[in-house]
């Protein structure tokens, strides 16, 4: 794939060239895994990063094709649905953290393991396809979705390394990764996210969908599932915020949120805008400098499309953002609405810091969060029936 541009405009140029085949090539090719992945769209990191957002490619994806697109719009609302599921159930975030925190503990003192885990992320292990995959993922920022699955269920199986460190490594070098879809996703192959049902890859499906590329030998021959945790019930979502009436404002532009016009398409009028970067918060571990250029960048597209291309910048200084809003003479912050993950937790932190300036932090939700997300309380085929017309 060609390396990616952080901008709104490239994201709406690849959009546009892959429309014409999102239906019948995209339904008939989309599980291929072969060089250049050109049978899949390669949208991911802008729609993770709402560069481009969902409304707009399910609106042009229909206007392309009024029917025979389904298994496209699908892989669309599958990022929604993480979104929701894990919005009403945030614990399942925070113990995956504390997972990522307990095997880098078992590294430090367990030599074995931590060579174990080096010898999967440098691609070293000697199984077909799975040592391709990792070294691509670094080099790339990307795999396909296919890859991705068999790449985690041979972690997981085959390899038997804790699940939570091959989801950190994932997300310390996805271009496209997002705490929803990568967590959930980790989880639903190892069998945590449906009882009982695990993911297993098998060297003939790898064979088939890489049309022989690879033909790994020595695979897991049964998934054995984890111990699981019951799904505590799906908490009430939190309510967006409304900027109207808090008084003069600024705004705040996150990675989560890169197209932040709908707010001034409803009105709103900053005092001034600023860009806050926590892509350091995806990881406790270093995140690939690919990752955080290709945030910055998209940021700074963003700015600059709202006519602030100098707008402040700000990343763990969460007291120099509230004083800069104090400065600007601000009562209120406000900011597209981020799903749990390291934006929302560096909001929250910075809320009590608004709040002892007398500022208020507003966080709008977008109507299609609000009008979907509600529906994301059990399995991804009843949500879908619920949001898809």
């Amino acid at each position: 794939m060609e390396k990616p541009t952080a901008t709104r405009s490239e994201g709406l140029t690849r959009l546009a060239a892959f429309l014409p085949h999102a239906a019948g090539d995209y339904a008939r090719l989309r599980n291929l895994d072969l060089p250049g992945h050109p049978h899949v769209s390669g949208l991911s990191p802008w729609l993770r990063h709402r560069l481009l957002t969902e409304d707009e490619v399910i609106a042009a994806t229909h206007a392309t094709h009024p029917q025979g697109a389904d298994a496209f719009l699908a892989e669309v609302w599958w990022r929604t649905y993480w979104k929701g599921w894990l919005e009403q159930r945030p614990g399942f975030w925070t113990a995956y953290q504390r997972g990522v925190e307990a095997g880098l503990n078992r590294m430090a003192t367990e030599d074995l393991l931590q060579a174990r885990v080096h010898t999967a992320c440098l691609g070293h292990t000697g199984i077909d396809g799975f040592d391709d995959w990792a070294r691509e993922l670094v080099a790339t920022g990307y795999l396909h979705n296919h890859a991705r699955m068999w790449f985690a269920s041979i972690w997981i199986f085959t390899l038997r390394l804790p699940w939570e460190l091959g989801a950190d490594f994932f997300l310390r070098h996805l271009l496209d990764g997002d705490p929803a879809s990568n967590t959930l996703s980790w989880r639903w192959v190892a069998g945590l996210h449906t009882q009982g049902k695990t993911y297993l890859a098998t060297a003939e499906n790898i064979v088939v969908n890489t049309q022989g590329r690879y033909r790994p030998h020595g695979l897991a021959t049964e998934a054995r599932t984890l111990p699981m945790v019951p799904h505590p019930p799906p908490r009430p979502l939190p309510r967006g915020g409304d900027w109207r009436r808090e008084g003069p404002g600024v705004l705040l532009v996150t990675e989560d949120d890169m197209t932040p016009e709908f707010l001034l398409d409803q009105g709103f009028e900053p005092l001034a805008t600023a860009r806050l970067q926590t892509t350091c918060g995806r990881s406790p571990l270093l995140v690939s400098p690919m990752v955080t250029d290709f945030v910055a960048a998209g940021l700074q597209d963003a700015t600059t499309r709202l006519g602030a291309p100098e707008a402040a910048r700000f990343s763990a200084d969460l007291v120099a953002l509230a004083d800069w809003a104090e400065a600007q003479g601000a009562r209120q912050v406000v900011t597209p609405f981020a799903p749990t993950g390291p934006v929302q937790s560096a909001l929250s932190r910075l809320e009590p810091l608004l709040q002892q300036r007398g500022i208020a932090l507003i966080r709008v939700m977008r109507a299609h969060d609000a009008a979907s997300w509600p529906h994301a309380t059990q399995g991804f085929f009843r949500f879908r029936s619920a949001v898809i017309p």
